[in-house]
């Protein structure tokens, strides 16, 4: 049995097509309740142990004098293949933010490619809005109590943002079935075309792009290529005008040395060509993909979640 595919200190994919994984340092799963002492509490729930689907809730300790607050849905990034909400990147830049915006987050932990490939994850995440909304309308959850299912935000980064276009477009064709998306927050999103962009036909990108190709191709339905509607946004076409015209407010954070800027400028261009009313692209400059994940305390992380909490109260 030999490695067929490998992303170093993360996974291995095998001949026989099983897959090893290794755990970078996280916060471990847990449904009691934890504290935590930058001032918000967490805890994990199963949203379908059918598959399985799992969150962390986030909310902050003190919620002042508000009865309710606006909920933040959050998927992770890593290519389709890696990731998670329980990283300790994650957990702190997630943690922080429900404070900072006053805000109750469900960070939803999907199932991963190459074993699950697209479009597995769209559904699982999207799963998680028919979840909350029982939940909430049922009173299932005390934690969920305060939750105001008619200020739902969809967030993610890098494959999370992926993931948020899609889970918005479906969202956005139910919307009596399930909550009110009012905006997507979209940071530094994962796209991809079988045409290369300039940056990515540039000599200092050669090793990104291999990595990129290795995950779109363990991820994407076998026998399709890169102009899959999943990573091609520009190759969806079942979606209409009128659809385009209701879409929610989409604020797309780029980061200047990332070398997926570009597909993140290209999206929110796209987005505006069709319609979509409210369309914004913000700028970090002189930092790199996903710099708030690796760096969930830095001067630059705390700006976005300042950025991003503005974009909140003002929808």
């Amino acid at each position: 049995m030999s490695i067929v595919a490998e992303a170093p200190g993360f996974f291995q994919l095998f001949s026989d097509g099983s897959v090893k994984r290794f755990y970078p340092e996280s916060v471990p799963h847990s449904s009691e309740e934890s504290l935590s002492p930058n001032g918000f509490k967490f805890k994990d729930v199963t949203i379908d142990p059918s598959k399985p689907v799992t969150a962390r809730i986030f909310i902050p300790a003190d919620q002042g004098s508000k009865l309710k607050l606006p909920v933040l849905v959050y998927f992770h990034g890593g290519g389709f293949c890696i990731g998670s909400t329980t990283w300790l990147g994650y957990h702190h830049f997630l943690g922080d933010f429900c404070v900072k915006s006053q805000s109750i987050i469900v960070s939803v932990d999907y199932r991963l490619a190459p074993e699950n490939r697209l479009p597995i994850a769209y559904e699982d995440c999207y799963s998680s809005l028919e979840w909350l909304k029982q939940q909430v309308n049922y009173d299932s959850d005390p934690w969920l109590r305060a939750a105001d299912i008619s200020r739902i935000f969809l967030s993610g980064d890098s494959a999370g943002a992926n993931i948020t276009h899609q889970v918005a477009i479906r969202a956005s064709r139910n919307k009596d079935r399930h909550v009110s998306v009012k905006g997507l927050l979209m940071i530094h999103p994962y796209f991809g075309s079988e045409k290369r962009t300039a940056k990515e036909n540039c000599d200092d990108a050669v090793e990104d792009v291999k990595m990129n190709d290795l995950f779109w191709g363990l991820s994407i339905p076998e026998g399709l290529t890169r102009d899959y509607y999943g990573c091609n946004f520009e190759k969806q076409l079942d979606v209409s005008a009128a659809e385009w015209s209701a879409f929610p407010a989409v604020t797309v954070y780029v980061a200047g040395l990332d070398f997926l800027k570009e597909r993140g400028v290209m999206y929110g261009e796209f987005l505006a060509k069709k319609g979509v009313k409210e369309v914004a692209i913000v700028e970090a400059e002189n930092q790199p993909h996903i710099y708030h994940v690796f760096q969930p305390e830095s001067d630059a992380t705390r700006l976005l979640q300042s950025q991003m909490s503005k974009f909140i109260e003002s929808h």
